[in-house]
């Protein structure tokens, strides 16, 4: 397609009834962030579809409004002003979840957290405590790093086994206790426990004394997990059958309201 009938189209109405610039320009951002957060335009041309010339167009356009930057070997990456409306996102995020939260708690009496992968770490945005008088609690804004958590686990159970070998070896694996996992071949097999159970634990990884379920929200907007802490002494494997199946459907509620959020 010659540049001058690209950018006639660029500011046209999409077959979904949007602006078709809008939705070419977060595409663009979306394959970036999928590819790392750092790309060549020829890689998004290949991946996109799209002319180069309307790329060019796009990212121009993105790097004046401080949403994409140019390095100096001439390839693209996520610009700072994108943290602020990830930030805001996370926060509103963590809003909508609440509700669900709370019902987890009440349901089965342990604290509900949600957590989402930011980088390669894990940051909680959402907490309702329990009301024992022993309870866990994790600090809103909290980052952790995947491989002691339960969430961790949820959120990275389907990533290929490469990618999760590359985050590993750019954290490192540090023990948080006796029964972290600290290595790759060990935490890949948990994952495949994830995948095979439907579910997570951390069993006393992060914290001697407490255990966490987890299972990650489907069709998430972006990557998210939802998770009960508590005791080990209250979090047994009785109890684990009983809570995991709340989990599983309250994540199903949160998936559906979240989609509820973004209509087509």
């Amino acid at each position: 397609m010659p540049p001058s009938s690209a950018s006639s189209t660029d500011s046209t109405k999409s077959t979904t009834g949007g602006v078709q610039s809008l939705e070419r320009a977060f595409d663009l951002l979306e394959r970036m962030a999928d590819a790392g957060g750092e790309v060549g335009l020829s890689e998004l041309s290949a991946s996109s579809g799209l002319p180069l010339p309307t790329i060019h167009r796009l990212m121009r356009t993105l790097v004046v409004c401080g949403y994409v930057r140019q390095q100096t070997n001439r390839r693209y990456a996520l610009g700072p002003r994108l943290i602020r409306l990830g930030e805001s996102a996370s926060r509103l995020l963590g809003t909508w979840a609440r509700p669900y939260l709370a019902r987890l708690v009440e349901e089965t009496g342990e604290t509900a957290n949600m957590a989402l992968l930011d980088g390669d770490e894990i940051v909680y945005v959402a907490q309702v405590p329990s009301k024992h008088s022993m309870r866990m609690f994790t600090e809103v804004g909290r980052r952790v790093l995947p491989h002691s958590t339960g969430v961790g686990k949820a959120l990275l159970a389907n990533t290929p086994d490469n990618e999760v070998r590359a985050l590993l070896a750019r954290t490192g694996m540090p023990a948080a206790t006796e029964k972290t996992i600290t290595t790759p071949d060990g935490f890949l097999a948990a994952l495949e426990d994830v995948r095979r159970l439907g579910y997570a634990i951390d069993d006393n990884e992060q914290e001697i004394g407490v255990r966490c379920l987890a299972v990650s929200v489907p069709n998430s907007p972006t990557a998210a997990a939802i998770s009960i802490s508590g005791p080990a002494g209250r979090v047994t494997e009785s109890a684990t059958d009983k809570i995991v199946p709340v989990l599983q459907q309250v994540a199903g509620e949160l998936s559906e309201a979240l989609a509820s959020q973004n209509p087509a």
